[in-house]
């Protein structure tokens, strides 16, 4: 048995699942403490902590220059194969053309009497963008640059940052130099984990602060983002990655088995759900894991994350599956049933909903357009995916006329000693009296 078997809600009711899958909400109070060390020291020491976090954990080599120099990243780019540059390029541009359709407009609204109300949107200034660089640097997440970088741009954000931990030679891979490359993104910085997530914060002598940061992380990365709350801005608390497949008796197991693979590779805390109706479905799904599962290079994490967090769900009817689905708010959704917009107005929490079988999770992870950096955890029931928007500000417009305050000033007034604020009454009523 390569995950566990349930019978819902029979051998676990809602609340028992809920609970069960929030286990992997990380408890460990201890890393807090090292990460507002490190944090204070990048802080204190700037440059010089940077190199010696990263000389410690990553590059016992790495010399005194953070950044990459523009030369390096040229290069990168020319010493990757051009059918793979064509499929970054190919990315990119279904990306960008997704998000372009997320970018708002200011507007403004007059009245009669020359009031003047309305919202101004502006790009924040500096962005910082983390990128992981996988195994040793062998797997950079380059699709999570990819997705970072581009709403930030469609946003108009003029500066943008992009770090990531060297390998052991100090260098980055090239795919994420030629990605950035790609991009337009001519800084980029060599650091990782919570002490870069400092340095984009705070800034150093060599790199600019940062006023929102964004891209995912291991524990000390999320926890430096959630520490930081309230001095930058941040995409999201991403938590391990999850994935639900609502599946009826048309679904193919092995294609179910092979997604839910997908998800539990990333990670020994990821999630990977199968809810059906099918008794013969949830049998060959589990047949079909335990035949994919050792043919992985990542077979022994994959495993943990299935014996762990792996689940099919067996339910008596399709509405009581959608209704575990709202409770349960996937990051990642997929309707593997013969109709799926049939169910699509009955789903409320979801990062994104992936429709039919032959559209697996990978597709929106890599290609599609939108997004690919959802709400863990069950935040799905009140965030969204990264966009546009999470690179922009909106200040309100108020130009008020003579007319209007002559019109609205004592209201006004009563409003404010209603609260027992007497200068903003006055504020308004001197404009009354012609003081």
């Amino acid at each position: 048995m390569t995950c566990r078997s349930i019978r819902f809600p029979h051998d676990m009711d809602t609340a028992r699942l809920l609970a069960w899958l929030d286990g992997r909400k990380d408890p460990d109070d201890a890393v807090v403490l090292r990460v507002r060390a490190i944090l204070a020291d990048v802080r204190k020491r700037g440059d010089a902590a940077l190199r010696d976090y990263t000389r410690r954990f990553d590059a016992p080599g790495f010399p005194s220059r953070i950044a990459v120099s523009a030369k390096d990243i040229k290069a990168a780019l020319a010493a990757i194969s051009k059918a793979d540059a064509d499929i970054l390029r190919e990315a990119i541009t279904n990306v960008r053309d997704f998000h372009a359709r997320q970018a708002e407009q200011s507007w403004f609204t007059t009245a009669p009497d020359g009031t003047i109300l309305g919202q101004m949107v502006r790009p924040v200034d500096r962005v910082g963008l983390y990128v992981p660089g996988g195994q040793g640097g062998e797997t950079p997440l380059i699709s999570s640059l990819i997705m970072n970088a581009v709403p930030a741009q469609i946003a108009g954000v003029e500066s943008i940052a992009v770090m990531s931990p060297p390998r052991a030679d100090a260098t980055l891979n090239p795919y994420i130099l030629a990605t950035a490359a790609l991009l337009g993104i001519t800084e980029v910085l060599r650091a990782g984990s919570a002490w870069a997530i400092a340095a984009l914060a705070y800034g150093t002598k060599s790199i600019q602060p940062c006023d929102v940061i964004a891209g995912p992380g291991n524990i000390y990365v999320a926890t430096a983002k959630a520490l930081l709350v309230g001095e930058v801005g941040i995409d999201m608390i991403a938590g391990p990655s999850e994935i639900l497949i609502l599946a009826d008796e048309s679904a193919n197991p092995a294609w179910i088995a092979a997604d839910m693979l997908s998800q539990a590779e990333h990670d020994p805390l990821a999630a990977a759900l199968c809810i059906t109706t099918s008794t013969d479905l949830a049998a060959r799904v589990n047949a079909a894991l335990a035949e994919q599962l050792p043919r992985l290079a990542r077979h022994e994490l994959a495993r943990k994350s299935l014996e762990n967090w792996g689940a099919i769900v067996l339910v008596d009817s399709m509405e009581e599956g959608l209704a575990l689905v709202n409770r349960l708010a996937p990051e990642h959704l997929e309707l593997a049933v013969a109709d799926p917009f049939a169910l699509l107005g009955s789903i409320r929490n979801a990062g994104a909903i992936f429709m039919g079988h032959h559209c697996p999770e990978a597709v929106g992870d890599y290609f599609a357009g939108p997004n690919h950096v959802l709400p863990t955890l069950r935040t799905a029931r009140f965030s969204s995916a990264l966009s546009v928007q999470n690179f922009c500000k909106k200040s309100s417009i108020i130009a008020a006329s003579g007319a209007f305050v002559a019109r609205h000033g004592e209201k006004i007034a009563r409003l404010a000693r209603l609260e027992g604020l007497e200068a903003h009454a006055r504020s308004v009523e001197c404009r009354l009296q012609g003081k």
